[in-house]
This record gives C-alpha cells, structure tokens and sequence, in this order.
C-alpha cells in the first residue's frame, strides 16, 4: 500500500486502493467528459515529462489562474508537483495589479490560465513580469495551449527522469505558495509543504463519514482557496467521483445533473439557498404554505441526537416526508453531506438544513493551517451546533489570555514567503501560530468562535464590540443581504447595511409600497427604512446596550467582490467598505 507524505500520492493511492472510472469530470461543449484513475496519472506524468522538456527545475514556480475547477487545474497540479517544483494558485478575480505582484514576488516563470477574459487581463502586465510563457487551457486563437505541453511529454524517454524528480521530493519541501486574500495591504504568500496539507488531509479524513470508491461530489468552490483544494486531495484519497461544476449560475443544473453525496460550501451560499426556499415557499398559498411553514419552524427548533424527544422526532419525520424532501431533490436528491468553511455560519442554517436531513458540517481553519483545526462530525457525538467542531487529533489549540486562539500542529505553515519579521509575528517561540480569531473551548472539548481579534473595536466609552457576532445575528433577516458594524472609537456602534433588494420590492409589491426602479429610490423610501429598523429593533434585543446598532445607512450597491467590498472568499473588506461609503459614515457620526 502507497504511503502518501506528498501531495502527488494521492492519485496513486487512489489507483492502488479504489481506482474510479470517473476520477475527475468536467462538462465541455454540453457533455461530461470524465478522466479515470489511470488516466489522471497517464496524463499528469506526460505533463511532468513536457515542463521537464521546458527546462523546468526543482523550486520554479509556476501560477495557475482558472476562473472555474476543471480537470486541467488537477492534472497540471500534480504535474508540477511531481518534479518538486510549486504551483503558485492566483485568485481569478483580483486586480492585474495583483496578478503583477503575486507573479513577481513569487517569481513565477510560466503562467497557465483557463480562458480569454484572464489572458487578456494578464498581457496588460505580462510585461512587467519576469514570465517565459502563458498557456491556456481553453483553445484560443494565438495563444500557446497547454496541450503543447502534453505533446512535448508524448516522448516517454525521459519518464525516468520524472521518477528520480519524484523521489528526491521530501514531505517537508515546499509543495505551494498560496497568496492569502488579505482584506488590508499586500497579500501575503504562504508556504505550505507537502507534510502541512497531507497531514490536514489525512487528520480531517477521521471526521468524514465516506466509504472508499462510492461517492459522488460536485466541486465549485475556488481551488485557488486551501479550503477547495485541500478538500479534492481529500476526495482523492477517498476515491470519491469529483465533477467540477461549470459556473456558479449554473450549479442548480449541475446538482440536478451530478446528483452528488457530498458538496463544500460558504455561509453566504448557503445563506442564499436558504432565502430562495423560503421565498418559493412563501408564494405556494394554502394548506400547502401553512404546512411549509410549520416544517421550517419545526426545523429551526432543531437539536442533534434527539435531545427533543420522540414526539419532536414524530413531527419532524412528517416534515421530512412531506416538505424537507423537495429541498434534498433541488440539491439532486442524494445528498448527504455540506462541508462548510471559510467564515461563520449561522446556527439556524445548521438546525434548518440538519433538520431537513442535509447536514452542514461546520469547521474552521485559516490557509496558514492548510487550513483545517478543527470540524464538526457527525458521528460519536461530535456535532454540536453553533461551534466548529472538535480540534483534528495531533492538532493542539489553547486560547490565550486574550482569548486568541493558538494553534500548533503538523498543518501549520512554514512561514510567509519572504517575509521572516511578519512569520516571527504569527508563530511564537512555542511554534503555536497565532489565529488572529477569538474564541472559547467548551467543556466537551467543542472549539466555538466569537470574533476576529483584529475586527473587535472600542467605542469611545471604552466598550469592546464584536462585529461578527451582531452581523450573523442581523443577517439572519430576510431583509438584510449584507451589513457592516462600524464605529470604532465613536460614541456608539452603527451599521453599514445592504438590503436583500430582490426581497424588499417583493415585499413592496405585497404591502402596496411604490418604489422607484432604481436602488437608490428603494433605500430612500421611508416605508422600506422604517421596515428595516424594525429588523435592527428585534435583533438588538439580543445585545447589551453597548453592543446595540443605534444607527444605520443603507447602501445602493450589491456588495460583490469585483465591487472592492469582499475579498475572493467573501470575507468583508472592512476598511474598503468605510472608504466606499465615507460619505454615509460621516452621515451617521454627524461630521
């Protein structure tokens, strides 16, 4: 049996232990096209073969930009492992200015991209970079296709070469430099080995109820993320069948056509899925409304292992049969497990979708981590809503006095590239890397998140406030899509609020509210604002009077990445958001 200390062992793990006839598919010109186990390997060692031919090195780096998953990123990702040098993943939508600096602070000497739109952005600055060539994965008329590098590693002579590469790679050699998506400054570029993420691979595969060879999954989140791609490694190694789905727009469909077991996701997603329920829920009238209604109550009461009783059970058995099934079948109909990550999730979305039968696994980690600490499981009592989980076994967490949480482990970076004074900052004398997340342990060992330590802020009354906490409270309403608590070193804490826009004129349209076609008409009507602050009442009860939201704006835009207000994992850009809506700020601070 392969034992697997580097990254590109998964594969052939996967080959010796459940080889899959579908190892990866993506979907080209309508139709699925799937590369089995073999294949993948066959195809990857000609890749090897080909970059050996470009004069490729042990430590070159090399970046991959794709706008979408596809059995390109994984086939090259292994290829480029296998001869010890790193892949260098880049955020597909960042600036031309970021792809400049990742492209040169990593010195990245060939570049692969998947499609016309990131070619083009990527020649403005090709130039100022110190690149020998682009490939691209899609076929585009003038550029050089990556396929060229499979022709030039036909040629099988040099395999031998390819494998004494393999072998010279140790665990504890760089395997990638993964640009952290910062919300302030320059992103940083982290240094995980083979041993950081294959040890988080291997611990997290404790905590995931799958059985070798049987599974389907539908991969859509960004693979330039750690959360992805530590997850397709991990898929690998449990030969799930992974199918990459197409867009974003178009993962309704791909569910209904992939009809997987098992799919990662962010809050927001889910967020969204969620809302879309129960907006066609609330439009069905009748007995069939009511009984909708009555299974998400009953949802939102939920508790795991039966701790309501067998009459709770009897109830939500009847909901099940009768509603929460339709919400399995819009997600293909046989799914059975949500892996979620990268920022908070609300405990009603756990109760709601755990109620329904579709469990949302909660964890936590950063890409300095590889990135999971700690995750949630299903079985042996290990899930506990509103926390994330258990800390991985080998991984140790302590909070200190702060309450920051410290993390020490196998899966901790090796430090920021180029930058030994900000690594120094983050990983102590102890080797414990400092989270920047506040947190608590509970007496069942269950890791829970309160805030980010550099987030939480002092009003003027010397209060601390933690913005996260009142957020995920407020965007639990139906009329809030996004919101930002601000009021750092002013008289009280307020809010930066975008409305769920699509929602609040379906609301109008019931109440006979006249709004304008614009979203500035909506946000300066005074119904829809006295709407809201109802909203902002309720949830507020929920704080102390320091904490309470005493003010608000609401803002015109969607709040999206490409806007500047979220980072690529759709984190709040928090400075960003004060610098876009300054003049809304001063408004509420009276300047």
């Amino acid at each position: 049996m392969i034992e697997i200390k580097r990254l590109f062992d998964f594969p052939y793990f996967q080959l010796e232990n459940a080889p899959q006839e579908k190892s990866l598919v993506t979907k080209y010109n309508g139709k699925w096209e799937a590369l089995s186990s073999q294949q993948y390997i066959d195809q990857a060692n000609a890749v090897s073969r080909g970059l050996l031919r470009l004069g490729i090195q042990p430590n070159d780096k090399i970046a991959v930009i794709s706008t979408s998953n596809r059995t390109e990123w994984n086939v090259l990702d292994i290829g480029i492992l296998q001869l010890g040098a790193q892949n260098v993943p880049i955020y597909p939508t960042v600036s031309e200015e970021d792809y400049e600096y990742v492209i040169n602070h990593s010195e990245s000497i060939y570049c692969f991209v998947s499609d016309k739109e990131i070619l083009d952005k990527l020649t403005k600055v090709r130039g100022n970079t110190q690149l020998k060539g682009i490939y691209t994965f899609d076929e585009i008329p003038g550029a050089e296709n990556w396929k060229e590098i499979h022709k030039m590693g036909e040629d099988k002579s040099n395999q031998e070469e390819v494998e004494a590469r393999k072998k010279a790679v140790k665990e504890d050699d760089l395997a990638t430099l993964i640009y952290t998506s910062g919300t302030t400054g320059r992103p940083k570029g982290v240094m995980l080995s083979h041993k950081n993420i294959v040890s988080d691979v291997l611990l997290s595969s404790d905590r995931v109820p799958f059985e070798f060879g049987t599974y389907t999954a539908l991969s859509f989140l960004p693979v330039c993320h750690i959360f992805e791609r530590m997850i397709l490694y991990l898929y690998q190694y449990y030969s799930v069948s992974i199918h990459f789905a197409e867009s974003i727009d178009k993962i309704s469909d791909n569910l209904k056509e992939v009809k997987p077991h098992v799919i990662s996701a962010v809050p927001r997603l889910l967020e969204k899925v969620y809302d879309k329920i129960i907006a066609k829920g609330s439009t069905v009238g009748g007995i069939k409304q009511k009984l909708f209604f009555w299974s998400v109550e009953l949802g939102l009461e939920y508790e795991p292992y039966g701790k309501n009783g067998w009459w709770y059970e009897t109830k939500l058995s009847i909901a099940r049969k009768l509603v929460f099934s339709k919400w399995k079948e819009g997600l293909g109909g046989r799914i059975e497990l949500i892996v979620s990550g990268s920022a908070a999730l609300q405990p009603r979305l756990a109760r709601v979708f755990a109620a329904a039968g579709i469990p949302v696994m909660e964890g936590y980690g950063l890409t300095e981590t590889s990135p999971v600490i700690a995750v949630n499981d299903q079985r042996n009592g290990g899930f506990k809503i509103g926390t994330v989980g258990r800390v991985l076994k080998d991984v140790e967490v302590k909070i200190a006095e702060d309450g920051e949480i410290l993390c020490k482990g196998p899966n901790v970076m090796q430090g920021y590239y180029k930058e030994p004074e900000k690594t120094k900052e983050a990983i102590n004398e102890d080797g414990y890397f400092h989270t920047g997340d506040i947190g608590e342990l509970d007496s069942d060992g269950f890791l829970k998140i309160t805030d980010r330590k550099k987030e939480m802020f002092k009003t003027s009354g010397g209060k601390y406030v933690a913005p996260q906490l009142i957020e995920n409270q407020m965007k639990q309403s139906r009329f809030i899509a996004e919101m930002m608590v601000v009021g750092e070193g002013e008289k009280m804490p307020a809010a930066l609020i975008q409305p769920d826009f699509e929602f609040v004129r379906e609301w109008a349209k019931r109440k006979h509210v006249e709004l304008g076609p614009t979203n500035e008409d909506l946000i300066n009507n005074d119904r829809v604002r006295a709407r809201i602050q109802e909203e902002v009442d309720f949830y507020n009860q929920k704080f102390g009077s320091w904490e309470k939201i005493k003010k608000f704006e609401l803002t015109p835009d969607v709040w999206s990445i490409e806007g500047e207000h979220l980072t690529p994992t759709m984190k709040l850009k928090r400075r960003n958001i004060i610098k876009l809506y300054q003049k809304l700020y001063d408004g509420i601070y009276e300047r």
